[in-house]
């Protein structure tokens, strides 16, 4: 079964763990404000204004869900590590994040993202370690590929595959991915389906 990330609609939006949906699978999406996030979901969903981008980082301050289907949801997650926000609203961001990463039992995996040109900073290392007690799937994309010649790309991809198993992480897959170039569309959207027949295997057979 493949599943029509073009069909998504905004579901609705929590700032709190007690107010998460009933849902049956989770795609968590995740990364630095500013890291591409919002363009990746409008351009894997096909649309213009799903997630609204904004050149002020920090603008994503809940958990924002869109429904694929019945039960089957993507989940925007706070952008973190911009600096100008408040000690107290950054450190809210953290144990919001780190708590649902770790414990909210339908996430049938995590869609970590980072600039391509400045990945694997130390907030990422954390949401790598809090996700990875888990042990469910991790999907790296490294976003605004464009930026890079393709050489850096090469090069990129290869230091942090090595880094990260390096650290450890297991069911690790990355990516290059370009909203303006839609570079990597088909092959998130591939990852994506991977995770949610495989969460589904009990009914797929």
């Amino acid at each position: 079964m493949a599943y029509n990330f073009h069909q998504a609609k905004f579901y609705i939006t929590v700032n709190d763990l007690k107010s998460l949906p009933k849902t049956n699978y989770e795609i968590a999406i995740v990364g630095r404000s500013n890291a591409g996030k919002s363009s990746l979901l409008n351009t894997l969903t096909n649309q213009t204004r799903l997630a609204f981008t904004s050149k002020t980082p920090g603008r994503t301050q809940h958990i924002n869900y869109f429904e694929i289907c019945s039960g089957i949801h993507l989940v925007d997650l706070p952008g973190y590590g911009y600096a100008k926000v408040p000690e107290a609203i950054r450190e809210h961001w953290v144990h919001l994040l780190g708590d649902y990463l770790q414990y909210r039992k339908e996430i049938a995996g995590l869609v970590l993202i980072m600039d391509s040109r400045h990945p694997l900073k130390e907030l990422d290392w954390q949401m790598i370690k809090f996700f990875s007690a888990t042990n469910k799937p991790l999907h790296i994309v490294l976003s605004k590929a464009d930026k890079l010649t393709n050489q850096e790309k090469i090069q990129t991809l290869t230091k942090v595959k090595k880094e990260l198993i390096d650290f450890g992480v297991n069911q690790l897959s990355l990516q290059l991915f370009s909203a303006p170039k839609r570079q990597g569309i088909d092959e998130l959207a591939d990852k994506l389906n991977q995770w949610l027949v495989n969460s589904e295997g009990s009914i797929e057979g």
